[in-house]
């Protein structure tokens, strides 16, 4: 998947272990696990607002697009669009 969730450097940049990082943002060890390990599909902005809160950073510090291949679809020229 092209989506990276760097939340396992982030963690170890803040020194901050996800246990307590779950009893802090509300939601369970094994959510922060799974997100941990980029095993989720997605992540409500609520939660990833609580977790740039906690860790003090940005969104982009912990989501990163890194693209497979040729990409899957490709917008259409700028003339075209209007």
């Amino acid at each position: 998947m092209p989506i990276v969730v760097n939340l396992d450097v982030m963690l170890a940049r803040r020194k901050v272990r996800a246990r307590d990082l779950a009893a802090v943002i509300g939601v369970a060890e094994q959510n922060v696990s799974l997100l941990r390990s980029g095993k989720v599909k997605g992540v409500r902005f609520e939660t990833l607002e609580k977790i740039c809160a906690a860790l003090d950073c940005q969104p982009g510090d912990l989501l990163e697009y890194r693209p497979d291949e040729a990409p899957a679809f490709e917008l259409p020229p700028a003339a075209a669009r209007r």
